[in-house]
């Protein structure tokens, strides 16, 4: 199905898996794809042009609408051009709407019908963030894809009703901000910067909590959004990565992806794993976000295709080998254009150490790793042989370790035996 601003294609499938493209207005989006997360308009560490140029090679990244609000502030985005300008970035943008907040900055939200009012950690002042007005920031703003502002639970609250309360009102806040959309954007040649409907993708987001039961509150928020689906580009599977029991977990994902539109894009919020990402793309999900890769970088945790490695490690102060000798970073392979070696991980460790501000090295690693992963899965789906790329990717990652029962148990609903 095409909007004005996204042409979405199902390339190929290998079971569930899916492999598919975004044509938008800031170029393609190849999936299954990682969105970096850049939440106040950088990557940490890494200039935005590295990220668009090989190996990285980032077709969509992230920004956060509520810290973006807050700092430098929407209008100031907006008179600059908008965030790709603000941030010299010529890709894909994916805003989320400040809605993972109500989480993450609980005990400074107060949370009403009317929206989300926020004390700003930094000065103490307030913020309001209603449907209309996340909506209206995320024009200003000019992201490429916007997300409606949701009821957002901890997946870990025992309270039931609370959750009944929040998916009620995500499908309420869902209608205002399907109409704030329509009714707003900004077409401002001087600056640069379109906005609206024609010009951004907006996507709803799955809410229910843990409940996956028949007629349950994800089932009956997935059959109101069906109700709208004619006003929605794409769809996100929210209320996850809260450190839920995975076995809930992965029934979740499986239940949003068995019940959403074939001919629509599916994003997991918050889930960045490389071994989520491998299992629930078997599910059936395309896009994927989480600070995971980055954060853990910069404490000097760096990815390889046989686990962690912790550079910290005392293991690690006599390794000449490189983080991991297939990964094609400069910080594993070097350089020919500048002639540098590559960075061992004795080297790495003694740096990290010692804090002479390496933490972008590693940075610029994860990313690399896991585009490329990405890259490697579509690939797979394409060629028809998604299971045994995920059995060798599992045989590498867990070695003689035994695999997660709930790995198991959800590749095996996506028709995959280990």
């Amino acid at each position: 199905m095409s909007f004005p601003a996204l042409k979405f294609f199902v390339d190929g499938k290998d079971g569930r898996a899916r492999a598919t493209t975004l044509k938008m207005p800031h170029g393609p989006v190849q999936t299954p794809v990682f969105m970096p997360v850049g939440t106040k308009g950088t990557i940490k560490g890494i200039p935005s042009k590295a990220m668009e140029e090989p190996p990285i090679s980032c077709q969509i990244l992230l920004g956060n609408t509520y810290h973006l609000a807050n700092r430098p502030g929407a209008d100031v985005l907006r008179e600059m051009g908008g965030l790709h300008k603000f941030m010299n970035y010529n890709g894909n943008i994916l805003t989320d709407s400040g809605g993972f907040q109500m989480v993450s900055l609980l005990s400074l939200a107060e949370i009403s019908e009317e929206g989300v009012k926020f004390q700003s950690p930094t000065d103490g002042t307030t913020l309001m963030m209603t449907p209309e007005e996340s909506i209206r920031t995320q024009h200003k703003i000019g992201s490429d894809i916007i997300m409606v502002l949701d009821d957002v639970v901890h997946s870990c609250t025992p309270d039931f009703e609370r959750f009944k309360e929040a998916t009620a009102r995500t499908v309420r806040w869902l209608d205002r901000c399907i109409a704030a959309h329509k009714a707003g954007g900004v077409e401002d040649a001087k600056l640069g910067i379109k906005s609206g409907p024609q010009h951004q993708n907006i996507y709803a987001i799955v809410q229910g909590g843990l409940d996956v039961s028949p007629g349950g509150l994800r089932e009956q928020c997935l059959a109101e959004f069906t109700k709208r689906d004619h006003d929605l580009p794409g769809y996100a599977i929210g209320g996850l990565a809260g450190g839920e029991d995975k076995s809930d977990f992965w029934r979740v994902v499986d239940l949003c992806c068995r019940n959403l539109p074939e001919d629509k894009p599916r994003y997991l919020m918050g889930v960045g794993y490389p071994v989520d990402i491998v299992v629930c793309s078997a599910l059936g999900v395309d896009q994927y976000d989480c600070v995971y890769p980055t954060r853990t970088a910069r404490f000097g945790t760096a990815f390889t295709q046989n686990g962690l490695l912790k550079l910290k490690a005392s293991k690690c102060a006599r390794d000449m080998a490189p983080i991991d000798p297939d990964c094609v970073c400069y910080i594993c392979k070097g350089s020919e254009v500048t002639g540098s070696k590559p960075y061992t991980r004795s080297s790495l460790h003694f740096m990290l150490k010692n804090g002479t501000g390496c933490e972008n090295l590693v940075t610029h690693h994860n990313l690399v790793y896991m585009l490329t992963l990405v890259r490697d899965m579509r690939e797979a789906i394409l060629n028809r042989e998604y299971a045994e790329f995920v059995r060798s990717f599992f045989r590498k990652q867990f070695q003689s370790n035994p695999v997660p029962e709930w790995c198991v148990d959800a590749l095996k609903a996506a028709g995959i035996e280990l």
